[in-house]
């Protein structure tokens, strides 16, 4: 049975879970939520699978009309979302009832939020993934694409031995506020340095670390592009090669580009790094016209950090 119906899909509004590992010798996309964090945090809330599809919404104006009484959680960036006109609250479960319009308004600070539903969604995996990806034209309701006025999400069903535990479970559970990030600071990332990280002089790695970067206009999950001071490599490109999520690529133009997870799989321009995974999620939230600064990660710090979030929200990626 349906769980809401689409009354307005927003700017964009895409089925995702963790994403679609393992398919990149496929010439196909990461996919999953940009903000791991708020994802993971939203299923969490509803005691689901860390891998249940959700919605990720895109800048707001989406609306849904429940359909069915059920738990939900929302997470990420502040939409100021509302029930029949009330606004609730974020980062905790909330019981919603049959017949109540869900409404999210424009994101006053971050870009994207997280809307689950206890048991998750369903939608059809391909490659053992919901995620949907635009530019692979894969997975979600309409090959990739967003969700469109009527379309109909289910929840799956929770088998009834667990439907009371995960109930129990689920029922008053919020994030603690030191978990909560604010969208609105300025964000400085840790860079793990790798790949062609020797084709920079010590100057031009100088000139990076102490630069102010901006998000330009041209950001999109397929990556973060950043305006600020040019640096360039002693090498003007590489034979392609593989692509990892939150690698910094250095164009011709000298202006870095931090992928995300709908990057494409080969690439052939000079990377000075990597940012740290516990990072990434920061710059998901991050709305053009955002400062960014860079700083070297200390590995084992990072390292520890990733760990203790994977084993917290039971990650195996």
């Amino acid at each position: 049975m349906a769980a809401m119906e689409v009354i307005r899909p927003g700017m964009l509004t895409l089925i995702q879970d963790i994403g679609r590992y393992g398919a990149g010798a496929q010439g196909l996309s990461q996919g999953g939520a940009v903000d791991l964090h708020a994802c993971c945090w939203a299923n969490y809330l509803l005691a689901n699978d860390p891998n249940s599809a959700m919605l990720e919404i895109t800048l707001g104006q989406a609306e849904f009309l429940i359909l069915q009484d059920c738990r939900i959680a929302m997470t990420g960036a502040d939409m100021q979302p509302s029930l029949d006109g009330k606004l609730v609250p974020m980062w905790q479960s909330v019981l919603v009832k049959k017949g109540q319009r869900l409404v999210f308004g424009f994101a006053r600070t971050g870009l994207r939020a997280y809307l689950a539903v206890q048991g998750g969604l369903e939608s059809p995996l391909i490659l053992d993934s919901a995620s949907a990806v635009p530019r692979n034209h894969l997975g979600g309701f309409h090959q990739g694409m967003g969700l469109e006025k009527g379309d109909r999400l289910s929840a799956k069903p929770i088998p009834t031995g667990c439907l009371q535990h995960q109930g129990e479970l689920a029922a008053g559970r919020q994030t603690s506020g030191r978990f909560v990030p604010d969208y609105s600071k300025p964000i400085e990332l840790r860079v793990i340095e790798s790949y062609q990280q020797a084709s920079f002089s010590a100057e031009e790695k100088q000139r990076f670390y102490a630069s102010r970067y901006t998000v330009s206009q041209e950001t999109d999950r397929m990556g973060c592009r950043l305006s600020g001071e040019p640096i360039h490599a002693t090498v003007d490109g590489i034979v392609s090669e593989g692509i990892a999520l939150g690698a910094i690529q250095i164009p011709p133009n000298g202006q870095p580009i931090v992928l995300l997870n709908d990057r494409q799989t080969l690439g052939g321009y000079p990377k000075l790094g990597c940012v740290a995974r516990v990072d990434l999620p920061r710059l998901a939230q991050a709305r053009p016209g955002t400062a960014v600064t860079f700083k070297r990660a200390k590995l084992p710090e990072a390292v520890e950090q990733w760990q203790q979030f994977s084993r917290f929200f039971g990650l195996s990626l």
